[in-house]
């Protein structure tokens, strides 16, 4: 058993490497390498390797380029729309909710005063025809007049601030 690698093992090793034994190799350094145990033995463990290599390569089965352009292109393209329906769904939620706060605002309002605030709209046309004061007078209900187009306002605002917020994120 010998302790010290081959003095001719580098020389294989190098032709190995390049992809060039046997064919560069001399009549000299094939015969040395069938004769010599070290350089015997790399030359099969080297060439078991690469022929896996080379087996393993050929089952990998890669799709076309331009299969893969296409699966990019519909990623990025569904990341962008991913990334622009969030906001919307934000200022959805938001509009949805605003929206059942005033319908159970008004549905509490309407148990507990029932139809009586729609005589004010029987006031408002008299003989003379429409009159502001009829309208905007305390005991008429002049406070609907101011608070639906405030919540509506807010209700707009509110949705635009969400979205735009949500947005920037």
């Amino acid at each position: 058993m010998r302790l010290t690698p081959c003095p001719r093992e580098n020389e294989v090793r190098e032709l190995l490497g390049r992809g060039q034994w046997p064919v560069a190799a001399d009549a000299e350094l094939r015969a040395h390498a069938a004769s010599c145990r070290a350089c015997g033995d790399f030359l099969l463990v080297s060439e078991a390797f690469q022929k896996a290599r080379a087996v393993t390569a050929a089952a990998a089965k890669v799709p076309p380029p331009g299969i893969l352009l296409w699966r990019a292109q519909l990623r990025r393209r569904s990341a962008v729309v991913e990334r622009l329906t969030r906001p919307l769904f934000g200022a959805e939620i938001f509009a949805l909710v605003t929206a059942l706060v005033a319908a159970l605002g008004f549905g509490a309002f309407e148990a507990r005063h029932g139809m009586a605030w729609l005589t004010w709209l029987e006031k408002l046309a008299p003989a003379g025809g429409w009159s502001w004061s009829a309208l905007l007078s305390p005991d008429q209900g002049w406070t609907w007049m101011i608070l639906l187009p405030a919540f509506a306002a807010l209700v707009a605002f509110g949705g635009l601030a969400v979205y735009l917020r949500s947005e920037r994120q």
